[in-house]
């Protein structure tokens, strides 16, 4: 059963939550819907080093493919600072929007949302 954008949505948050950003402290979270119906959730993982640093969307993207996955519908991205409940308005990068692309096409719905609410 496909899940609701509320719930692709909350389900980005969750990950979120799990972000590595002490460079930064820009958390973000994404949840990336697979066309079988299956979420992928990633976070951005930082690293000293930038070129290691890895975005939310390209984890939840590498998570899936490395599980056989590659279609997709939607894509869930929510952003903010460290300690803020509410989010920014967070797209994908260019390197994320490429790597997208590159198994979604042009077709790929991008939610992005500022709360849970």
């Amino acid at each position: 059963m496909k899940p609701t954008d509320a719930e692709l949505i909350r389900a980005a948050f969750k990950a979120r939550s799990f972000a590595y950003t002490p460079y930064s402290h820009f958390k973000v979270g994404a949840a990336l819907l697979a066309k079988n119906g299956m979420v992928y959730t990633g976070c951005n993982i930082e690293n000293a080093g930038y070129t290691p640093t890895n975005c939310a969307e390209r984890t939840a993207l590498f998570k899936a493919v490395s599980e056989g996955v590659t279609e997709f519908t939607d894509i869930a991205i929510v952003g903010s600072l460290d300690g803020k409940k509410n989010t920014l308005v967070t797209g994908p990068c260019g390197v994320c929007r490429q790597a997208l692309y590159e198994f979604c096409g042009p077709r790929l719905r991008v939610l992005m949302a500022k709360s849970e609410d």
